[in-house]
């Protein structure tokens, strides 16, 4: 599958335009979207990409022939209209996380899609990383008994002006980091919540003039099962979560990183002798590699991608009702479908580590 990649920020130069390398016998990148002609001479020259656009000129290629699908980079309030615009071209969609920044948008995009017979996958990588998929696994199975509740903390210090901070450009730490432990408690518990508890805070400091520093958030999932979650964009780095069941608990730390290896603690209560535990680490590796390969594995065999638009459009749907209960001081029933297929081993696709981070082109990291 030929690709075009829409946006050159910090996310698609230092890990999707790196993870084609990996994916080579399945996509191949053809051409380059952005309005930085400085990204797109240097970017184009290290990849071998001759197909060059501004994103007024987009049209055209999305009309050419010259490309089956395109990866969307941009920023989240973005995401529908140019998944729109290239799914009424013909073109096949894989659409960063989250999937929009409305439950509306996020219709449309399925919608479209569905319409013009193209597929739409949302990029959630670690549904294809061996760790979360054998956490997800090792709790299904019920190796802890019953699961209970899940506990995540997701944190990172923020570079004042970082687009993760802008309101307009759907900046905010649910948006960006808080999706991943509420993607995870979803995934771990096999369901959907029923309703959301949610509070913001802020410490005064400028940098959180338009979004929360920090969420805090408290899901009631069927069968009296909780999960609560801390994202921040204010706070020390932290990347973890623990889903305690009524047999042992297991910990995933670090959890939801890309840039490192990944590591879970299984914990089996024992009537006599103490616990039993075990700890298993994870060599790093590619995590955006495995989307390419298995959006265009998908799109070949006709078969719906997972995570699938309708992932997306569930956790967009969930942040809608954290937004409501923030605004309203109390609960808030999630409104969102459910979503019988779950990410399993199965689909655990590996690939080598990228072993550095490019040099970065009029980008960079928004972590300080």
């Amino acid at each position: 599958m030929r690709f075009a990649v829409v946006g050159l920020g910090h996310i698609a130069q230092a890990a999707v335009l790196p993870a084609f390398k990996h994916a080579r016998a399945h996509a191949e990148l053809t051409a380059l979207v952005s309005d930085t002609p400085a990204k797109l001479k240097a970017l184009g020259r290290r990849y071998g990409v001759k197909q060059l656009h501004s994103y007024d000129d987009a049209r055209d290629l999305f009309s050419s022939g010259a490309v089956d699908a395109v990866y969307i980079t941009l920023p989240n309030t973005l995401h529908a209209a140019w998944t729109i615009r290239a799914a009424e071209a013909g073109l096949h969609v894989l659409c960063e996380k989250p999937l929009a920044t409305s439950v509306q948008d996020a219709e449309r995009m399925i919608d479209a899609c569905e319409r013009n017979d193209v597929h739409l996958m949302t990029a959630y990588r670690l549904h294809f990383e061996r760790c979360n998929l054998e956490v997800a696994d090792i709790v299904r199975k019920k190796r802890i008994g019953e699961a209970r509740y899940f506990d995540a903390q997701f944190s990172m210090q923020v570079k004042a002006g970082n687009i993760r901070l802008k309101r307009e450009l759907g900046g905010g730490p649910e948006w960006d980091i808080g999706i991943y432990c509420q993607n995870a408690a979803r995934s771990v518990f096999a369901d959907e919540p029923i309703q959301v508890w949610a509070t913001a805070t802020n410490s005064g400091d400028a940098r959180f003039a338009e979004v929360p520093e920090t969420v805090h958030v408290i899901m009631k999932f069927p069968r009296e099962r909780i999960a609560n979650f801390v994202c921040s964009f204010g706070a020390a780095d932290r990347s973890r979560y623990e889903i305690v069941g009524t047999k042992g608990s297991v910990v995933v730390d670090p959890a939801f990183e890309y840039a490192e290896g990944l590591s879970y603690e299984l914990t089996l209560s024992q009537k006599k002798g103490g616990d039993k535990k075990q700890r298993k680490q994870f060599a790093k590796s590619d995590q955006f590699a495995p989307e390419l390969v298995h959006f265009a594995k998908c799109v070949r065999a006709n078969r719906r991608p997972e995570p699938s638009g309708m992932e997306g459009l569930i956790d967009v749907a969930i942040i809608d009702a954290i937004h409501r209960s923030i605004a309203a001081g109390g609960w808030a029933l999630v409104e969102a479908p459910h979503k019988r297929r779950r990410p399993s081993l199965r689909q655990e696709i590996r690939r080598p580590a990228v072993p550095r981070e490019p040099q970065l082109v009029q980008a960079e990291s928004g972590h300080r």
